[in-house]
Formats: structure tokens, sequence, C-alpha cells
């Protein structure tokens, strides 16, 4: 089985590597069950006070969803099968989000679709001048990010955002708030390294209790959030095929636009 999610524990910080660069780091179903799976993990090692999530190599965090999975899926399972992948994959999303430790996204470069709903679920994010986002569901006939998104820039910003589809590149985001720091990228992993071994060394309930009580204090709880919005992508506006939603890079075969 391949190790589509790379993990490193140093001075009380997990560093968990998403393990695809030849695909930027697209997330398939084994990627994402991974992931899930190891800050679960991390999140019941005593060793462990804060986790890193990030990308391989220098130009992605990750493309997001795996399109071309998601359109063999389209054509082969049922869509009950579909639905059920989907929440157990909406539902890892969720308890990432949810980690009862610190979590830190460290941006090396595009964060778009699902990527940006990984991104924006954590609880912080440093990032260096490679980093984009992208909230791009509305522009494929779907919808996410609206339980992440608003808790991180704000309802105004976070409408842009996910009306436009636009990408937000490195400084903006730094500017919105959508980044916690930008340094340069041979900078990237000691400032994010700085900030999650800072964590890591306080007081472990200290730190989980503040992160709970944050999320409790919320006018509406995170998990109710993450629950509207799936029962709303599932039974009001369902999401769009993957041969629907993404007709441009099915027809150049995922090939990166030219520049």
């Amino acid at each position: 089985m391949a190790d589509y999610v790379l993990v490193e524990k140093s001075q009380g910080v997990a560093i968990l590597t998403m393990n695809r660069p030849e695909q930027l780091n697209a997330m398939n179903y084994a990627l994402s069950i991974e992931l899930h799976d190891a800050v679960v993990s991390m999140n019941a090692d005593d060793e462990v006070g804060c986790i890193v999530i990030t990308g391989a190599g220098k130009r992605a965090f990750s493309a997001g969803g795996d399109i071309h999975e998601q359109r063999e899926d389209d054509r082969q399972r049922s869509q009950a099968e579909l639905d059920a992948r989907g929440a157990e994959r909406g539902r890892g999303s969720y308890e990432i989000s949810a980690s009862p430790k610190p979590t830190i996204g460290m941006i090396n470069g595009l964060a778009f679709g699902g990527a940006g709903v990984l991104a924006s679920s954590l609880d912080m994010r440093v990032g260096c001048e490679h980093a984009s986002f992208r909230f791009l569901a509305a522009a494929y006939g779907r919808i996410n990010s609206t339980w992440t998104l608003p808790n991180q820039v704000g309802w105004p910003i976070a409408k842009e955002l996910l009306f436009s589809a636009r990408i937000v590149e490195a400084e903006e985001a730094y500017r919105i708030g959508l980044l916690n720091h930008l340094v340069p990228c041979a900078e990237l992993r000691d400032k994010t390294m700085w900030l999650a071994t800072m964590i890591a060394k306080n007081r472990r309930d200290a730190v989980m209790g503040v992160k709970a009580l944050l999320l409790e204090d919320m006018g509406r709880n995170l998990e109710e959030q993450w629950a509207n919005e799936r029962r709303y992508t599932t039974d009001v506006v369902r999401g769009a095929k993957a041969e629907t939603a993404f007709p441009e890079f099915i027809a150049r075969r995922g090939r990166p636009l030219a520049g």
C-alpha cells in the first residue's frame, strides 16, 4: 500500500505530509482516509502537542480532490455508495478540524478546492510566497467551506471568496488573515516549527482546554455547521458529478493550463 501520508515527529510536533507530489498531492480516497487516521493517531499520542499538515514537493499543499478518481467513482458506484463514501470523507474532514490538539497548515504551494476546505479547517496557517488558495466549489456546481472559511476570515470576505471562486495569492491571504504568517519559502519549515514547538511546550491540558472552549463558544458549534452543510449538499443541492463539474480538466487530461 502506498504511503500517501508521511508522519514525522520532532520536539513534540507531528508533521503529516500528503505524499502524492506528481499529482500535486491531490486528495484521493486513500489519502483522505490516511490523513484522518494519522490525525486520530497523533491525538492519542502523549508525545505530540501540536499537529502540522503540509504537502510533499514545492508546488502544492494540495490541488484538492482527485478528479480522475471522482470520475471513475461516478461511473462505477451507485448513488448510495457515493453518498456513503462522501459521508465518510466528510466526517473525517470534520474530525480533523475538531482535533483536540492544535493544528497548523504549512502551506507550501497551492491549496485549491478540497485542499482549501482542509486548510481553512485548521487552527492556523503559515505560508510562503508560493502559497495560494482557491475555494472553487461554486464554479463546479458544488458547495463547501461554509463551515470553515467564515471562522477564519469573517463573513464578508468568506462570501466574496466562496461566491467568486477566485484565486487568493499569498500576500492577500496574509492580509485577510487566511495566513497567520507569510515568509520566504526557504524559511517556511523553520517558521512553522517555531510556532508549533512553542505551542507544544505549553501545558497540553491548558492548550487543549482553550481550543475546546473556543469551539464551543462559536454561535453554532463546528459540528452543527459541518452537519448543516452536509445535509444541504446531500438533500437540497447535490454536488455535480466529476464529468459535469470538470469538463475542461478532463478534456486536457489533467495537463496544466498553458502559461
